[in-house]
């Protein structure tokens, strides 16, 4: 990117990067900081510590690999602190139109080989679509209809790495981190998010997470609706319907306070609602344009009363939304919900809200595939977190600049040239020194040799803006 062209991204990110590294605990932090996100901003292909090295200090590689190094992997920095400094900077950006609609709550997979990375297990990893060796992080996003940002992010330590002290150790794990489950992990970070003073929005959940009966009622507890995925066998009761009071009392004794249900007055599944449902039950709704025409689908909604510990209450539970999706030509539904959305509020709103989850989706798929973040190669625990926190500065800075493009411009996170690892670069360990597909063609973008270990040449063509949450996508 040319320099003086007048837009004044580079002043911009200069800035922003500044301003992050204010929190970083050392003015020398502040340098390696601004390079390692540069190079996830601009490099090609991997970007682990090495790659990055080799493309924001080519003349230097060695001693950049070392300096990045140390920051990512070993420096004490607060990743948290990072995190908000983010979230400062780029909320203004998404919350121009609206305020925040919706927190988002995931979590994602980073296949891996071996056993000795922190937190890896055979375990279910989204990114293969089934049980294999992987790393888990559990995350909350902030979200309108113009964007999201990821402002918690944790690794999920199974319980047998949260119980060896060994393992623990040699990865460096905290001593205050004890095994939480994944929708645990979730709620921990809402609180965290609402003691911050980040604006509530509506609590928006995968299956994986919603079909958790204490992790709805943790929600409700934290004062926020939720919107989110259940499985078909998830039991309800049908609409005007409720566990049956307790048994009279007959003769001496305490009376009964807890709700019951008999042979003939149970709850049935989602599923069976769903498909005794009367044709003229289900409306299609458009919820919002994708990239080439609308999303619509089928849906239909009832107020029903979820099953949890009805065995325990004295009252039932109150009445929530039951949507169900059936798209046209499906032989069945296929996606459920519940949620403790107002009443009175409009289908179209209803699904319009609950759908607005496909926004984490892009997130993480910008994140992984433009910015690196399951590029990662240590082991231990402090370097998986800040290597995550640098992605998503990183990545917060391409939301925040999203203003600058075009929507007709094609989805792509990074829009100006690459750039590409330098010729006959070697990482170590390699037998030959290589390049990177095209880098004659991206030459013009590499770094340019530094002077002198702290400076930078005026002429380094830096950032392009750009980020698929500019434009639309499916």
């Amino acid at each position: 990117m040319d320099l003086h062209d007048g837009t004044g991204t580079e002043a911009r990110f200069r800035a922003y990067a500044v301003d992050l590294g204010s929190v970083l605990g050392h003015a020398d932090r502040v340098r390696p900081f601004e390079d390692y996100c540069v190079g996830l901003l601009s490099a090609e292909g991997r970007k682990s510590v090495e790659p990055l090295a080799a493309v924001t200090a080519p003349e230097r590689t060695a001693a950049q690999h070392q300096s990045l190094l140390h920051l990512v992997a070993q420096a004490p920095w607060s990743d948290q602190a990072v995190l908000t400094r983010v979230r400062r900077h780029v909320l203004p950006s998404i919350t121009r139109d609206e305020p925040i609609q919706a927190w988002i709550i995931d979590d994602t997979g980073f296949p891996k080989k071996g056993s000795h990375s922190v937190g890896v297990a055979r375990q279910y990893c989204g990114q293969l679509g089934k049980q294999d060796n992987c790393q888990v992080a559990v995350s909350l996003s902030v979200a309108t209809h113009q964007g999201s940002l990821p402002i918690a992010y944790r690794l999920y330590l199974p319980k047998d790495w949260a119980d060896d002290p060994v393992r623990r150790a040699v990865a460096g794990v905290p001593d205050d981190i004890r095994f939480q489950t994944k929708p645990e992990i979730a709620l921990q970070q809402m609180r965290q998010a609402l003691a911050s003073g980040v604006a509530p929005g509506v609590a928006l959940a995968d299956p994986a997470h919603g079909n958790d009966s204490n992790f709805r009622a943790g929600i409700t507890e934290l004062g926020l609706p939720y919107a989110v995925g259940i499985m078909p066998s998830t039991t309800v009761w049908r609409p005007g319907e409720a566990p049956l009071p307790p048994t009279p009392r007959s003769g001496r004794g305490r009376p009964a306070k807890r709700l019951r249900r008999d042979e003939t007055h149970r709850p049935v599944s989602a599923k069976t609602l769903a498909m005794e449902l009367a044709a003229d039950a289900w409306q299609q709704i458009t919820w919002r344009d994708g990239s080439n025409t609308p999303l619509a689908s089928r849906f239909a909604r009832l107020r029903v009363r979820p099953v949890h510990d009805d065995a325990k209450r004295n009252e039932p539970a109150a009445e929530e939304w039951l949507l169900i999706e059936w798209p046209e030509g499906a032989t069945e539904p296929d996606h459920y919900w519940l949620s403790t959305l107002p009443a009175d509020i409009s289908f179209e709103r209803l699904v319009d809200l609950t759908k607005l989850r496909w926004r984490i989706e892009r997130d993480y798929l910008e994140l992984k595939q433009e910015v690196g973040l399951g590029h990662y190669e240590g082991r231990g625990w402090r370097g998986f977190h800040h290597h995550a926190s640098l992605c998503v500065a990183a990545y917060g800075f391409l939301v925040s600049e999203k203003e600058t493009i075009p929507p007709s411009e094609p989805s792509r996170a990074w829009r100006g040239p690459r750039s590409a690892v330098p010729d006959g670069y070697r990482p170590r360990g390699a037998a030959v020194a290589f390049a990177a597909p095209h880098a004659k063609l991206h030459r013009h973008a590499a770094y340019p040799p530094r002077t002198h270990p702290g400076s930078r040449p005026a002429s380094m063509p830096l950032l392009r803006p750009g980020a698929a949450v500019a434009g639309r996508a499916d």
